[in-house]
């Protein structure tokens, strides 16, 4: 069970981002973004020391304003290239354009507008009172600050932005209650925070109507000079840090404060004021904000954790990624073979990675994207592996299955067996398809090799595959091979016609000419039992793969066989041998 604590303090806070949270501790910041793939992307930096100026009131609340800013574009548009599809990621120009625009747009509503509004009341209206004219500042710029909440807020990709913001606050409120970090418990928790830059821009708005004030106060002994708005304009630009700086100061102390009556009052404006820019989080936000909040947390208290980036993902993120996007039918080995194909590695060495790279990542949840229209993984990848062998296979060709190695094995055991008695072994493999049984016998055994198939398609594979290791005819089962043989083995169409149509989407996509054994499923076997004989040798074998329902009408077509299973106990190869 996960420890509890109670009453946890922190100074971790956070922002909202594009589809994601950024979080900064103490000696950490962490970025978690969900990506256009639908993974959670963690970028994490270790941060410097505190300064000399982190213990000086107001300055440090001034640099705090100044960094804040900085790191919020810079996070912004990080967010923004994780979460948003390239094709649609505006360039970095557009960007920093918008970003510019953004600047100047907030000071034109929330310094220039207020302050040419009481200069229109001072200049038509005759409104000389120093504090009259600083309040209706204040109040202008609030009003403006609230409207433009309200619109934003009913803009979508704003509007999830302000969810975020309440994932990021419900988080830090579950850690400081001391409840289980989940998503279920964050989502619980309130969506409003004392620390919040909601509340910080409510101080700066309410401080600059003292500040302003007095400002004006000093500066009507300046005579004609106090009256220019250009000259208030610019005062106003000038003591916007020292009107931040002691905001900071203010959220700060707050924030320390235990909670009564007065400091519930001196907070209860900046927390109403974010109902205006906090909604209540989907769970897939939470679930970002706290994979933020916890690695913000684990490296304040672990210097030894180690910094990730965007461009890399969790492997852990990899295999559940794609199998979320591989179909019900997927067998649960694919993904590992899946990340076989796109990272290069065998399969054991999967159990060493912790992560890849997003592009490797991609590849992967490309591949599962096609194996859910019901393509063939083998087809995908364009190989096969068999017996410990790798082929080449695609459309056209039947993609080896693992029971088929139960036959190669007894082929092979029956060729060394010969072999030892002292004769040379000749094999000819019947329908070879991709020349997997072939290859299988020619790697393991010194038989002479002969693989024939009627299919084009299939033995391009075949000759790709087997290159000079056998002889590749092409023939219509025995009418084009000449010569007897030691060893039959073929792997024929075994499938009845009528259930042809019930296979799976994927193996309806192998060659028909490879799965169709006629009405009822035997017509293979048949021409198997009138011709193999004239083409075996005297002690000659043949063996056949077989449906798992064929045990006993394949053999009665011989006058008999030795039946072998599979591992899976169903009947699957027959033997007959010629006396």
């Amino acid at each position: 069970m996960a420890e509890k604590h109670k009453n946890r303090r922190t100074l971790i806070g956070g922002q909202a981002l594009m589809e994601g949270v950024m979080m900064r501790g103490r000696t950490a910041m962490a970025m978690a973004v969900r990506d256009d793939s639908g993974d959670i992307r963690l970028e994490t930096v270790r941060l410097k020391g505190a300064r000399w100026y982190n213990k000086v009131p107001l300055l440090r609340g001034v640099v705090a304003f100044v960094a804040s800013l900085v790191t919020g574009v810079d996070t912004l548009m990080k967010s923004a290239e994780v979460s948003t599809p390239d094709e649609e990621m505006p360039g970095k120009g557009a960007m920093t354009f918008a970003v510019i625009l953004g600047v100047l747009l907030a000071v034109g509503l929330f310094i220039l507008l207020p302050s040419g509004v009481t200069w229109i009341f001072e200049r038509f209206c005759g409104l000389e009172n120093i504090l009259a004219v600083s309040l209706i500042e204040g109040l202008v710029r609030l009003a403006i600050f609230i409207t433009y909440l309200l619109l934003v807020s009913r803009m979508r990709d704003i509007r999830r932005t302000f969810m975020y913001h309440g994932a990021e606050h419900r988080t830090i409120n579950c850690y400081e209650k001391g409840l289980d970090m989940t998503v279920e418990n964050v989502q619980k928790c309130s969506t409003r925070h004392n620390r919040c830059g909601t509340t910080f821009l409510f101080f700066v708005m309410v401080v600059s109507i003292v500040v302003f004030a007095l400002t004006n106060w000093a500066f009507s002994y300046l005579g004609g000079w106090s009256s220019n708005v250009f000259v208030r304009i610019g005062l106003r630009l000038a003591l916007l840090p020292f009107v931040a700086g002691l905001s900071y100061e203010l959220l700060r102390g707050l924030a320390l404060l235990p909670d009564n009556a007065i400091t519930f009052i001196l907070r209860a404006p900046g927390l109403a004021l974010q109902r205006l820019t906090t909604y209540p989080p989907e769970d897939e936000m939470a679930e970002v904000a706290l994979k933020s909040f916890l690695a913000v947390l684990e490296m304040d208290q672990n210097e030894a954790v180690q910094t990730v980036t965007f461009d890399r993902i969790p492997y852990a993120a990899l295999r559940e990624g794609i199998k979320k996007r591989l179909p019900d039918y997927a067998e649960d080995c694919e993904t590992d073979w899946i990340i076989c194909e796109v990272t290069g590695l065998n399969r054991a060495a999967l159990s060493g990675m912790r992560s890849v790279s997003v592009k490797v990542r991609d590849r992967a949840y490309e591949i599962a994207r096609r194996r859910c229209e019901g393509e063939p993984l083998d087809y995908i990848t364009g190989h096969s592996y068999f017996y410990g062998l790798k082929l080449e296979v695609g459309r056209g060709v039947l993609i080896p299955r693992p029971e088929t190695e139960l036959l190669a094995e007894r082929v092979i055991e029956e060729c060394k067996k010969r072999a030892e008695e002292g004769s040379g072994v000749s094999v000819l493999d019947l329908c070879t398809g991709s020349g997997c049984i072939a290859l299988a016998i020619a790697q393991n055994t010194a038989a002479s090799v002969t693989a024939s198939d009627v299919s084009d398609e299939a033995l391009a594979y075949a000759r790709k595959n087997l290159g000079q290791k056998a002889t590749v005819v092409r023939s219509d089962m025995f009418a084009s091979v000449e010569g007897k043989f030691d060893i039959i083995v073929c792997n024929p169409p075994y499938i009845a016609e009528s259930a042809l149509s019930s296979l799976s989407e994927e193996v309806r996509r192998e060659p028909r000419i490879a799965l169709d054994g006629g009405a009822d499923g035997l017509d293979f076997y048949r021409r198997l039992a009138a011709q193999a004989p004239d083409m075996l040798k005297d002690g000659g074998a043949l063996f056949m793969e077989i449906g798992f329902d064929q045990g006993e009408s394949v053999p009665a077509l011989f006058g008999g066989g030795e039946v072998l299973k599979d591992y899976a106990g169903h009947d699957r190869i027959v033997i007959v041998r010629k006396q």
